[in-house]
């Protein structure tokens, strides 16, 4: 009877309480020391392990992660519908970032596509039941509620971007004004006389970033009458005090199809524009099939500058001068403070931590030149 047992042992594994009367111990001790609490002796503990060698026993990881109340997951929101998720570089790169970094951890990555209030309210008590142990959210606008949600249910959580300058959810995010700034100098550089350009849109703060350097970049080489309104705009804040516009600023939503309706606007309006800044590649894109169909080359007639560096900059004819922002290391960046908010916190769960404890990065961007300008 013995020997069936034993292998009845080896055929279904051994079991935690085997482990426990192996160890001498009870079965709630040998759990403590399975799960690594400190409250057990250290003869008891190499007693345990001990135990645990002779029998080969394997914790059962899930009941480990909720016994210790986490799941060993960690959700990538992206407020978007899906056409925007596939269609646009930015959010597989920042995908493929989150990825890489995750790879050598025990954390499952689940991506989240939150597209209506409805679904909101959905995510925001799965959070709220600790479904997940960590939240990382792309894409935001400046009214968007769930970081303040996800703060109030006490679940860590990193943003790619920003609201507002006064963010107080931890962020990673691009110097996208330096950025803007770099690419409109380039273009004035050039001997563009009529510089516009193309912005995302305007509930998004990297999006008046970006606008906030290009009238900065104007400024500084004295148009400052190049842009009505230029002013009004240039401090990028929650909204600006009056709506940004004049004939040299179309408003678009970061994709080729605003691209494109933004840049026949902006010819509608000042047929002499002989330079865009585009706010993003994808729109870049679009307002360069604009320019070929109304008989215009790209860089003769029009040079164009985009922003982001994905592969949309590198395949277009001509390859595109673009504002290059780490988005990749951003996806990492994002993770490692996360894993960082979630394995030193000291206050209790639901506790918000003290301002001066909330990590901020902004990482650097840079011109790459190439033949669109």
């Amino acid at each position: 009877m013995p020997a069936a047992r034993g292998g009845d042992a080896q055929k279904t594994g051994p079991t935690l309480e085997q482990v426990a009367a192996r160890a001498g111990v009870g079965r709630g001790t040998a759990s403590r020391v399975i799960n690594g609490s400190p409250r057990v002796s250290e003869r008891t503990r190499a007693a345990v392990q001990a135990a645990v060698a002779e029998l080969g026993y394997v914790p059962n990881r899930a009941a480990r992660a909720l016994a210790a109340g986490s799941m060993d997951a960690i959700a990538l929101v992206v407020p978007e519908q899906e056409n925007r998720l596939f269609a646009e570089p930015y959010f597989s790169e920042i995908l493929r970032g989150v990825s890489a970094e995750l790879a050598d951890t025990d954390k499952q990555l689940l991506l989240t596509l939150i597209r209506d209030e409805r679904s909101r309210d959905r995510f925001t008590q799965y959070a709220a039941a600790h479904r997940v142990d960590g939240v990382l959210l792309v894409s935001v606008h400046a009214d968007d509620p769930l970081p303040d949600l996800l703060r109030d249910v006490g679940m860590p959580a990193v943003l790619s971007g920003r609201r507002s300058p006064a963010e107080h959810v931890p962020y990673v995010d691009s110097d996208n004004l330096l950025g803007a700034q770099l690419a409109v100098e380039h273009l004035i550089g050039r001997g563009r006389r009529k510089v516009a350009t193309i912005t995302g849109p305007l509930d998004m703060y990297a999006a008046r970033c970006r606008l906030a350097g290009y009238h900065e970049a104007l400024t500084a080489a004295g148009r400052t009458g190049h842009e009505p309104g230029a002013r009004a705009a240039a401090a990028p804040a929650h909204r600006p005090a009056a709506a940004p516009g004049g004939r040299l600023v179309a408003e678009a939503d970061f994709t080729e199809e605003g691209g494109h309706r933004a840049m026949r606007e902006l010819l509608e309006r000042d047929p002499e524009v002989d330079a865009v800044f585009c706010a993003s590649d994808v729109m870049a894109a679009g307002a360069r099939l604009a320019l070929r169909e109304s008989g215009r080359d790209v860089p003769r007639d029009v040079a164009l500058v985009g922003f982001d560096d994905s592969a949309v900059a590198r395949h277009m004819d001509p390859p595109l001068t673009t504002v290059k922002q780490p988005i990749e290391e951003m996806g990492r960046a994002m993770v490692r403070m996360l894993l960082g908010l979630m394995g030193t916190e000291s206050t209790p769960r639901g506790a918000p931590a003290p301002d001066g404890e909330r990590p901020q990065l902004v990482l650097p961007t840079e011109l790459i030149r190439r033949g669109s300008s």
